[in-house]
């Protein structure tokens, strides 16, 4: 008869209790097993590269090969992005759903999905940026395209970040390996931000109102579809050559709870037990207002730097000390959340609130810089603190619960979807603000609402999201750190 929920293994029961000396011997072998080489984590942050690449590149650069290479209409143009980034978050679920019910194979459970996916979003990114040789149907075209490219890149990201829990039972190891991966996805979209837009600016030539205050929209030159194609093959070989090093340098340990309980939860109970669980809960809530936040600020620094102050000449140098500063500053948040804990480094998401003020309030260049300095350290810690808390939650779920495998997934792909939401409602809002209050695009000078409203997106409201969250994520226990006795706990059940 099947034990009730909750309650330990017949076996564990009937089992006699060990000596000191054998429970010391049990941790330091689990501690031992648990322990991942320096290739191995290298190998492992390399794989989460080329999405960020292609995310940076899209983010920084798709709009504008929309509007003047492909020269389809604005209102297209805003269907595409939007159609791209709700086909991104829908496939959330779906990656949960389908990756819950498949069966370890040669290579495991999570890796043949990474791999498999990867062909299919090379392909999806190549034709994103192919002119095609009709005109009436490249609203369609580019729709598709991404569509699909933010569909595969979810089937991509979902089990690859889920993999962290299957490369070690040791939280210590988890919290390295993130700290790995963070840094090299920074990394990756450091380099879509700035090889991309090396390889296209020969595409466009500088132009600029009569004023000289403000730009307009640039003209094309005749190889900008040739340009355009290079970048893109550039990160479709990204993609192949990173994944290549991941399958290589990573090898998927097998699902620890599936021999004990078989093929586990269906993804919608799976998914209901998971809603219910108070950290996860907690942690989701917290990081909806953090992460919408951040996402805002982001979104709107080169508006702001371009209709709201004199900083147009400024934004790609400001775009690149952000990136730069958070990827520098990963590894010392690391460090932070080894030494000090996981509630520590919360002040560094604080940082961004007293600068953003500055920042709307003096908008100068001296200010700027300094502001987007500590604006890509808070954001590394803000990036970096839910992936680290995220496996804790995890392993506290599967100390009150017996469950199959599998659920690492769903905990996984319903954390990405709830935030993608998030900064997708966030975004659309505030866009709507900028609407009502007058914003007319291509326009050399803005009305003074729009200067306004800028500043309150810039700065208002990135902090009251940013308080909102530290007091959701402060005043709630969050799970703890697996000690020794927990972890051996974990290894002996499963």
């Amino acid at each position: 008869m099947a034990a009730p929920p909750g309650s330990p293994p017949a076996g564990a029961a009937e089992a006699p209790p060990s000596q000191p000396g054998e429970q010391t011997a049990e941790q330091g072998s689990v501690s031992r097993a648990g322990r991942l080489s320096f290739c191995t984590k290298v190998c492992y942050g390399i794989g989460g590269v080329p999405n960020q690449v292609a995310s940076s590149a899209t983010a920084f650069y798709l709009q504008l090969f929309l509007l003047d290479v492909a020269q389809i209409p604005a209102a297209q143009v805003s269907l595409v992005l939007f159609g791209g980034k709700v086909s991104g978050a829908a496939a959330d679920p779906v990656a949960g759903f389908f990756i819950n019910r498949s069966r370890r194979t040669g290579s495991g459970r999570l890796m043949p999905w990474v791999l498999g996916c990867t062909p299919f979003i090379a392909l999806a990114y190549f034709f994103l940026w192919f002119l095609p040789p009709f005109t009436s149907l490249r609203g369609l075209w580019y729709t598709t395209f991404y569509c699909l490219f933010q569909a595969m890149a979810t089937f991509f990201q979902v089990p690859y970040t889920a993999l962290t829990m299957l490369l070690t039972p040791s939280s210590t190891e988890r919290d390295s390996v993130t700290a790995y991966r963070m840094t090299m996805e920074m990394a990756g979209t450091l380099m879509g931000a700035t090889v991309h837009g090396f390889i296209v600016s020969g595409a466009h030539r500088s132009n600029r109102c009569e004023d000289t205050e403000l730009p307009v929209p640039a003209a094309v030159s005749p190889d900008a579809t040739r340009l355009y194609s290079i970048a893109a093959a550039v990160v479709v070989a990204t993609y192949h050559a990173c994944s290549g090093l991941l399958c290589l340098g990573v090898k998927e340990q097998p699902d620890p709870s599936a021999s004990a309980s078989g093929q586990g939860l269906g993804f919608l109970a799976g998914l209901g037990l998971t809603a219910r669980h108070p950290p996860y809960l907690k942690l989701v809530v917290s990081f909806l207002f953090i992460s919408a936040a951040v996402q805002v600020e982001q979104s709107y620094l080169v508006l702001f730097c371009t209709h709201a102050s004199r900083l147009h000449d400024h934004v790609q140098n400001l775009v690149l000390i952000i990136l730069v500063s958070a990827v520098l500053s990963t590894p010392l948040w690391e460090w932070v959340l080894q030494r000090f804990g996981k509630r520590t480094p919360a002040v560094g998401i604080f940082v961004m609130v007293p600068f953003a003020i500055l920042l709307a309030a003096v908008p100068t260049a001296p200010v700027a810089y300094v502001v987007a300095f500590f604006s890509g350290v808070s954001i590394a810690v803000s990036l970096l603190l839910p992936w680290s808390i995220l496996p804790d939650v995890v392993d506290d779920f599967q100390l009150r619960h017996q469950h199959g495998p599998g659920l690492e997934t769903i905990f996984y792909s319903s954390y990405v979807f709830f935030t993608k939401l998030s900064g997708a409602g966030a975004l659309g809002i505030s866009t709507l603000s900028l609407e009502f209050a007058g914003y007319k695009a291509g326009a050399c000078k803005q009305a003074e609402e729009v200067v306004v409203t800028l500043k309150v997106l810039i700065g208002a409201v990135p902090t009251c999201m940013i308080l909102t969250g530290l007091c959701i994520l402060l005043v709630s226990p969050t799970p703890k750190v697996p000690s020794q006795d927990t972890s051996c706990q974990l290894s002996l059940r499963r």
